[in-house]
């Protein structure tokens, strides 16, 4: 049997929020790793975000954390794409 959740489309708002609050201070300590965050706290960091989701996963719920690349800047978290298509 397949189960499915419907989280909220913000459910994670609150992580990434978090993430952004305190990101001097993450990267000051996980600089290039990939962070884990739940409820407003780090709960793991690991080399890759496949490593992070395959660990995090065996004791927390898909959808229930925040899986993410902690570096300065925006760059982690923003994406650029180029088109040729003009309007």
């Amino acid at each position: 049997m397949v189960s499915t959740v419907v989280m909220p489309v913000n459910a994670l708002r609150k992580e990434f929020d978090y993430y952004l609050a305190h990101q001097d201070e993450l990267v000051a300590k996980y600089s290039g790793r990939v962070v884990v965050i739940k409820n407003e706290s780090v709960i793991g960091d690991y080399d890759s975000e496949p490593e992070a989701i395959a660990a995090t996963s065996k004791a927390h719920q898909m959808g229930t954390f925040l899986v993410q690349r902690c570096t300065p800047g925006s760059e982690s978290y923003t994406g650029v794409y180029h088109s040729r298509f003009s309007v």
